[in-house]
C-alpha cells in the first residue's frame, strides 16, 4: 500500500541490540521520511530522546495504525 505523503508511517521496535538506551522493544515509533537512508537499509525514527536518528531497518517492523489512533499519536508528538 502506497502512503500519502501527509500520512505518518509508524514502526514497532522488534530488536534493540546495540541500541538499548535509544529503543524499547515493542514500542511504536514514528518514521521520518529519508529516501537516502532507506537506500542504505536505515530508517530515521524519533527515539526515546525525542530526537531523530538513523537505525538499521531490521530492528523494526512496519505497522499500520487505525486512523483514529494515528491522529492521537500525531497530536502527542
Amino acid at each position: 500500500m502506497k502512503r500519502r505523503s501527509s500520512e505518518t508511517q509508524y514502526v514497532v521496535c522488534v530488536k534493540n541490540a546495540g541500541y538499548k538506551a535509544s529503543l524499547v522493544v515493542r514500542r511504536i515509533y514514528p518514521v521520518i521520511p529519508d529516501p537516502d537512508a532507506r537506500k542504505r537499509g536505515l530508517l530515521r525514527v524519533l527515539d526515546e530522546s525525542g530526537e531523530d536518528y538513523l537505525f538499521p531497518e531490521g530492528l523494526f517492523a512496519a505497522i499500520e495504525l487505525p486512523k483514529a489512533v494515528g491522529k492521537m499519536f500525531s497530536l502527542a508528538t
